[in-house]
């Protein structure tokens, strides 16, 4: 392994009635470029009496990106948005000075059938003069990304730039999501196509980067933009997330992220004194932890 690559395993826990493997944080390293979290949800199967249910909850300070590959989540916030996301959509709720909302199975599918669920929920961290914005969301639905073909290899740009093109997704700092699918066995060539720091995610196959190999379930760090080559299995699935690092550091406690502490404390006494500003209809609430 290179000086500049780290290599990243899942770390599995139980959210909701899910399984879910977390990537991102992690001790050696807070953040790729503004991306300060990255959960892998399933893929599995929701059946009867555990169905997804996150109840109200809040956040401050990021922006949360929901991508789905199978399954539909419903969101809601308390600005009064209301979402049903599915395969390949893009949610994009951004927290600004402060949002709650709920993620759940929708009510429609609750009707004792089994759900296969598989997706990415993603946080990233927002600039400075952004931090205390105004909370919104936004959905882009799967036909209004950027879509090719590179030889065998099917390519969507979820958000940000890269390789030319430019997602319909607003974002505040320079940053990429790239979803790559491998119909046969190919070579990705990303030299010059993506900026800033670059993450590796393997969905599901496999992908060997110079002298590593990249499994399922890992994820390959590059902190410099030399990353130029990648060899993918047929059937293979790379999420590629990264961008320009916020020139600041940012802090974490459970769902807030700040470049100032001294928020965060101000944010889980909002939260424990009920300040937060409420879903319409739900008195749903998640406690502090511990």
């Amino acid at each position: 392994m290179a000086n500049n690559k780290m290599l990243v395993e899942e770390r599995s826990r139980e959210v909701a009635n899910f399984l879910v493997g977390r990537l991102l944080p992690f001790r050696k390293k807070r953040q790729v470029g503004p991306f300060t979290f990255i959960d892998h949800m399933g893929p599995g199967t929701l059946r009867p009496g555990h169905y997804s249910d996150v109840d109200q909850h809040p956040h401050i300070g990021l922006s949360t990106l929901t991508y789905l590959f199978e399954g539909f989540v419903e969101h809601r916030d308390s600005s009064g948005h209301h979402q049903i996301m599915g395969p390949g959509d893009v949610g994009f709720m951004t927290a600004g000075k402060g949002v709650t909302h709920t993620e759940r199975t929708p009510a429609n599918l609750r009707d004792g059938r089994e759900i296969r669920s598989h997706g990415y929920q993603i946080w990233v961290a927002l600039p400075v003069e952004k931090e205390e914005m105004e909370p919104t969301f936004q959905y882009i639905p799967a036909e209004k990304l950027p879509q090719w073909q590179e030889g065998p290899l099917d390519i969507t740009l979820v958000a940000g730039e890269g390789f030319g093109q430019t997602s319909p997704l607003k974002v505040y700092s320079p940053l990429f999501m790239v979803d790559v699918r491998a119909r046969q066995a190919g070579k990705l060539d990303i030299k010059g196509q993506l900026q800033g720091e670059i993450a590796i995610v393997v969905v599901k196959g496999r992908v060997k980067d110079e002298e590593d190999t990249i499994e399922a379930g890992q994820m390959l760090i590059s902190k410099t933009e030399d990353e130029c080559q990648l060899e993918m299995a047929e059937g293979t699935q790379l999420l590629l997330f990264g961008g320009a690092p916020l020139p600041e550091p940012r802090y974490m406690y459970w769902n807030f992220v700040s470049s100032r502490k001294e928020r965060l404390e101000e944010a889980k006494k909002d939260w424990e004194n009920k300040r937060f500003p409420k879903i319409s209809g739900d008195d749903t609430y998640i406690p502090l932890p511990g």
